[in-house]
């Protein structure tokens, strides 16, 4: 399954998750299937997102989407995201 990375610095974290949070039907719409949610270590603000897809043109589209591009103003992402795709070679768990 591929995944989708997308890495981004907040104004404020707690003004962010909410709008992310109602954003997940737009998600699912899109053909992503689940998610991971990270914050930097040394700075809260900067997020980092792992989603898992089922369609990798769909995410690509979905990425570069004015609804989304909508949904991170008005989260208060600041400056441009970082989007990267990927191919699931391996998932582990220990």
């Amino acid at each position: 399954m591929p995944s989708m990375f997308i890495k981004h610095t907040v104004a404020d974290y707690a003004k962010w998750k909410p709008v992310f949070d109602e954003h997940e039907a737009m998600r699912t719409a899109n053909g992503l299937t689940g998610h991971s949610l990270h914050r930097d270590a040394d700075d809260p603000n900067v997020i980092i997102i792992a989603f898992r897809v089922n369609d990798l043109n769909r995410a690509k589209e979905f990425a570069a989407s004015d609804e989304l591009r909508s949904a991170m103003e008005r989260a208060g992402v600041q400056g441009p995201p970082e989007i990267w795709f990927a191919d699931d070679v391996e998932d582990k768990r220990y």
